[in-house]
């Protein structure tokens, strides 16, 4: 791309970029995170070396080859506690026909023998302790007995049985470990038993970290207006750290072209800058200028055929450092981090990228990025003969789905959509899957976050939100251990039972759960003066709404049935009257801050959410919140005590405590299904 294409408004046509004015410019030379990774590994080296003490080289990597100085074991050593021997004494010997030697003296570990084993004479050795001269075997001690000043032998022994001879593990001068190699527990052990205090090892890497926005504080101050605090310096900061970096963080610079200047200078001296946000061709995105001013070569890559993550910049300076722009979604940002920055820090370090990939079936389906490569943040449950990949919500600003995905997967350019069931490859966020022993899917409850704290600590969790409907097909499948769902039967108005019979009978058992009141979550005051849901189809006012499979999203749709039928409309038209009714969000809580930030006039939600939020609240019903089981779950150790926690005075107690929320009878217990 042409570095002057910024300065020379409509210089080029056919090339990487067309100035539209002084403030924008359109990219359009995308490469694919490959192409880019090539691209950008002929800008890093390996570094320079560094000596270090061995305590402080855990998952440091090795600068050189590795020579022992010594013979390990640098002595002949015993491996048994039992008694030296010469095995030409011993030969022909049996319990039949034992063998009388004279005891001559003992040695311990860390002893140096003082004695001599001549023929018909014995020591006794302890393991690890040196053998004594003329000594070549060790007779183990339950196969003797001793008489005073002499030792009845049982068995026959070979020459340097039970003996480790001087070199036998590692001799003087063999290589034992090879430059580029990673120190783990394993290695350190090797430098220890050839006595390297001082390791030579590669020097971490220093990345240093540059966040840019105006709407960024950082973490703690105060938020006002339009604010949000930085996430991105922390998650790859943390990142950095786990690929082996040293983060520095240089802190926030406004959208202004002088201070994310002068912050990328100062971040110079590091290996590597990472500057988060402002990489988009929008108008108050300006860090592609100052990357570019910053050459030649300047910018070498501006767009990625990705999604999210098209707009990822990199630079190099005219001294040769590399500078990548990352996303300013924190979500983007980590998948990102993981394509390229990762596998370039693994560069430095002279070690093998070692991102961690494992095959999943998918859970639901997942949507491609008609022509770019749609990076999906997935969540992973264990159901022990596969693994499943639940796909998060795509929006790369949410930030939620940093703390549920243990991973992201990949749609290819040309592929629409994946389908529930295909096989992906999930690439890990982390170094290892650690699966959870007991899977909540299902509907999303604030009971379940007091379930997980109070259960025993053996116990771990991993909660995923898809809906009630879409939870109890999941039990149905065996996809889960437990699914909570609050499903209100249109013809009959009950609870859950209509449907664990159509979709879940002879499969799964519905243990009873709790009630808890939902309603219409309204400002406080209520400025608009709804008073029920009839008041959601006027023309001054707009709704936020539940996910499709979600209990409350039933619970809406049968009450505006009956207005429907009520008026002789379609529920369709009733639809596409009401303000807001297809902009759906996945929780409770979700809802209420839509109410809260002024972003919806109501929805439909529990009363607890309105009260977290200092909300108003209209009661519609009161629902029964259960959970179903898979048959093959009951005799589990973690849905055990899952049930057993239903029914503990200490849950129940806290449960009570949240508005809105009723502890039943029968909490616990198996709801018995008609036969």
């Amino acid at each position: 791309m042409p570095r002057n294409c910024a300065r020379h408004p409509l210089r080029v046509l056919n090339e990487a970029c067309i100035e539209l004015s002084v403030k924008r410019v359109i990219f359009h030379n995308l490469l694919t995170p490959e192409e880019a990774l090539n691209k950008l590994l002929g800008y890093v080296r390996v570094l320079d070396a560094e000596t270090v003490d061995i305590e402080e080289t855990y998952m440091r990597v090795l600068a050189a080859d590795v020579y022992s100085n010594m013979d390990v074991p640098p002595f002949d050593r015993a491996t048994m506690d039992g008694y030296a021997v010469r095995a030409e004494d011993t030969f022909n010997v049996d319990e039949l026909h034992p063998a009388r030697l004279k005891l001559v003296g003992g040695i311990n570990a860390g002893d140096v023998p003082n004695m001599e084993v001549t023929r018909g004479t014995t020591a006794e050795i302890a393991t690890g302790a040196p053998m004594p001269k003329g000594a070549n075997a060790v007779i183990p001690v339950e196969y003797t007995k001793a008489e005073g000043r002499e030792v009845v032998i049982y068995r026959s022994a070979t020459p340097t049985e039970n003996v480790m001879s001087a070199g036998s593990d590692i001799m003087m001068g063999e290589l034992v470990l090879r430059a580029c190699t990673q120190v783990r527990e394993r290695e350190a052990g090797v430098l220890a038993s050839i006595g390297m205090r001082r390791v030579p090892v590669i020097r971490r890497p220093r990345v240093a970290i540059v966040s840019t926005g105006d709407e960024l504080v950082d973490v703690g101050g105060s938020l006002g207006p339009g604010k949000i605090y930085d996430v991105n310096a922390h998650s790859i900061s943390h990142a950095v750290r786990e690929s082996g970096g040293v983060p520095v963080l240089l802190g926030i610079a406004g959208d202004d072209e002088g201070q994310i200047r002068e912050m990328i200078m100062k971040g110079l001296d590091a290996d590597l800058v990472l500057v988060s946000g402002g990489t988009s061709a929008g108008v108050a995105d300006i860090t592609y200028r100052v990357l570019d001013s910053m050459g030649p070569p300047g910018i070498v890559i501006h767009g990625l055929k990705v999604k999210p993550g098209k707009p990822t910049v990199a630079a190099v300076t005219s001294g040769g450092k590399l500078v990548i722009g990352l996303p300013g979604y924190p979500n983007s940002s980590l998948m990102i981090f993981n394509l390229l920055v990762k596998p370039l820090l693994s560069a430095m370090q002279c070690y093998p990228l070692d991102t961690v990939k494992i095959k999943a079936r998918l859970a639901n389906k997942a949507e491609g990025a008609r022509g770019r490569r749609a990076l999906t943040p997935v969540s992973l449950v264990d159901v022990g003969n596969q693994v499943l990949a639940y796909p998060l919500p795509a929006e790369s600003g949410a930030i939620s789905t940093l703390a549920f995905a243990d991973g992201f997967m990949e749609v290819p350019e040309n592929v629409e959509f994946m389908d529930k069931g295909d096989e992906v490859t999930v690439t890990l966020f982390t170094h290892e899957y650690k699966p959870a022993n007991l899977y909540f899917v299902g509907s999303h409850d604030l009971g379940i976050d007091i379930m997980a704290r109070l259960l025993p600590k053996w116990v771990t969790v991993k909660v995923i939100n898809v809906g009630s409907l879409n939870g109890l097909m999941a039990a149905s499948n065996e996809e889960t251990d437990v699914a909570g769902l609050h499903l209100i039967d249109e013809e009959s108005g009950e609870y859950n039972l209509p449907f664990v019979e159509k979709y879940g009978k002879g499969k799964v058992v519905l243990i009873r759960g709790y009630s808890r009141e939902q309603g219409i979550i309204i400002p406080k005051g209520n400025p608009k003066g709804i008073r029920g849901i009839r008041d959601l189809l006027r023309s001054d006012v707009s709704i936020v709404n539940r996910n499709k499979g979600a209990g409350t999203r039933f619970l809406l749709d049968s009450l505006l049935k009956r207005i429907a039928a009520e008026d002789g409309v379609s529920f369709n038209d009733l639809m596409g009257r009401i303000n807001g009714y297809y902009y759906e969000v996945r929780t409770h809580t979700a809802v209420a801050a839509a109410v809260s930030q002024g972003k919806a006039d109501a929805g439909v939600g529990i009363r607890a959410a309105a009260h977290m939020y200092g909300l108003d609240f209209i009661p519609l019903s009161l629902e029964k919140y259960d959970f179903a089981v898979p048959r093959s779950r009951l005799a589990k150790d973690s849905v055990k005590a899952f049930i057993e926690m239903l029914k503990s005075p200490s849950f129940q107690n806290e449960l009570s405590r949240l508005p809105g929320y009723k502890v039943s009878e029968d909490i616990g217990n198996q709801v018995p299904l008609p036969s």
